[in-house]
C-alpha cells in the first residue's frame, strides 16, 4: 500500500477540524438553527469517506479502495478523526471545548461519542468530575448512534462498538480510567447491542469482565444482568430483520445459569412474539423464530407449549384461513423437497457405472 504524504494527511485533517469548529461555532451563535446545525455536523462526520479522501488519508490506490468496498467494510470520517484526536489532543481541544458549551443540546453527545471515544481512554483528563461527565456523555451518545444502526439495520458504527468492547470493556487498564458507575453503564449498554453487532462469540469473556453491581444480590450475577438488558432491548425492536437477528442469536444463551426470575423474564419475552396480534403484532417469520428460540432454550415442556398454542389458536377463527393456507404451503414444500431428493439420488445411482 502506498504510504500517504504526512503533510497532505495533516493538512486534510486540519481542514476537517476547522470545518467542524466553524459549524459548532455557528450552532453556538444561532439559537434558532442550533439543532439543525448539530444534526448536519453529525451526519457529516458519520459519512463514508470517498475514494479521493481515502487516497489522501490512508494512501490507498484505486484497486485497494475497490477491494475494500467489495469486502463490505465502510470507513467513515469519524473513525479517522477519532484516531487523530486521540494521538493529537491539542488539535481536537478547540472542538471539545465547543462541544462542552453545547453540552445540553441534541446531537452533542452523538458527536462527542464519535469524535472523542478514543481520546477519553488514551489521554489524561484533568479532573474526576470531567471524567464522569465525559463518560456519561459517551454512554449516552453511543446509545443514540447504536439505535440509529438498529433502526436502519446497518453497521455504520461498528468500529465504535468494537473499540468499546475490545479496547475498553475487555481491557482493564483503560476501563479503570472511568468511574465505577460509568463502567456499569457501559457494560449495560454493550449488553444491549452485543448480539446486534455480531460478537456472540465474546459472550463468556464479556460476562467474566462484568463489574460488581450494588443490587446483584437482588437481580443476580453478570448473566442475569445481561439477559435482563437483552430482553428489554428485544421488546423495543420494531425492525423485523433486526428482531430476527436477535431471536436467532438468543440460542447462545443456552446453558447460562440464571435465576428463576430472570429465566421467567426471558421466557415471557419470547412468548410475547409467538402469538399473532397485540401487543407485539409479530410477523409469521418472527413467530417461528421465537418458537425456535423457546424450544432451544427451554426444551422441557415443548410439546405442552405446542398444544396450548394450538388451543388458543382455535379461539381466534379470523386466523384460521391463513393458518390452514400456510400449513398447506409448508406441506407442499416438504413434499416437493422430498421428491427432488428422491429424483436426485435415483439419477446419481443411474449415472454410476455398473462395475462400481
Amino acid at each position: 500500500m502506498r504510504q500517504p504524504s504526512p503533510s497532505a494527511r495533516s493538512d486534510y485533517l486540519t481542514a476537517l477540524t476547522l470545518q467542524i469548529q466553524k459549524k459548532l461555532q455557528r450552532a453556538l451563535d444561532s439559537k434558532s438553527q442550533r439543532v439543525n446545525l448539530l444534526q448536519e455536523l453529525f451526519a457529516d462526520i458519520a459519512l463514508e469517506i470517498d475514494p479521493r479522501a481515502q487516497e489522501i488519508l490512508l494512501g490507498r490506490d484505486e484497486d485497494e479502495i475497490s477491494s475494500a468496498d467489495n469486502s463490505g467494510r465502510v470507513l467513515c470520517f469519524y473513525e479517522v478523526l477519532a484516531e487523530h484526536y486521540a494521538s493529537n489532543h491539542e488539535n481536537g481541544k478547540p472542538v471539545l471545548d465547543l462541544i462542552v458549551l453545547l453540552w445540553s443540546q441534541s446531537f452533542s453527545s452523538h458527536i462527542f461519542a464519535l469524535l472523542f471515544h478514543k481520546w477519553l481512554f488514551e489521554n489524561p483528563v484533568e479532573s474526576s468530575e470531567g471524567v464522569l461527565r465525559y463518560a456519561a456523555a459517551l454512554v449516552q451518545g453511543a446509545t443514540n448512534v447504536f439505535w440509529i444502526d438498529v433502526q436502519t439495520n446497518t453497521r455504520r458504527f461498528l468500529s465504535l462498538f468494537k473499540y468499546l468492547l475490545d479496547e475498553v470493556a475487555l481491557a482493564t487498564p483503560r476501563l479503570e480510567k472511568i468511574p465505577l458507575q460509568a463502567r456499569r453503564d457501559l457494560f449495560l449498554l454493550l449488553s444491549r447491542f452485543l448480539f446486534f453487532y455480531g460478537f456472540v462469540d465474546r459472550l463468556q469473556t464479556f460476562l467474566s469482565h462484568f463489574p460488581v453491581f450494588p443490587n446483584a444480590f437482588l437481580v443476580g450475577g453478570p448473566a442475569d444482568l445481561f439477559v435482563i438488558e437483552l430482553t428489554d432491548q428485544v421488546r423495543k425492536l420494531k425492525v423485523e430483520p433486526v428482531l430476527l437477528h436477535y431471536l436467532y442469536h438468543m440460542r447462545a444463551l443456552q446453558g447460562l445459569e440464571l435465576r428463576m426470575t430472570t429465566s421467567t423474564r426471558m421466557k415471557s419475552c419470547l412468548y410475547s412474539f409467538t402469538s399473532p396480534g397485540g401487543p407485539m403484532y409479530p410477523t409469521r417469520a418472527v413467530r417461528h423464530a421465537a418458537w425456535e428460540a423457546l424450544d432451544i432454550l427451554f426444551p422441557v415442556g415443548r410439546h405442552l407449549r405446542l398444544l396450548i398454542s394450538l388451543f388458543f389458536r382455535l379461539l381466534y377463527p379470523c386466523y384460521w384461513p391463513s393458518s390452514i393456507w400456510n400449513f398447506i404451503v409448508s406441506c407442499l414444500e416438504a413434499v416437493i423437497c422430498t421428491i427432488q431428493g428422491l429424483v436426485s439420488s435415483t439419477w446419481d445411482k443411474l449415472r454410476k457405472p455398473k462395475g462400481k
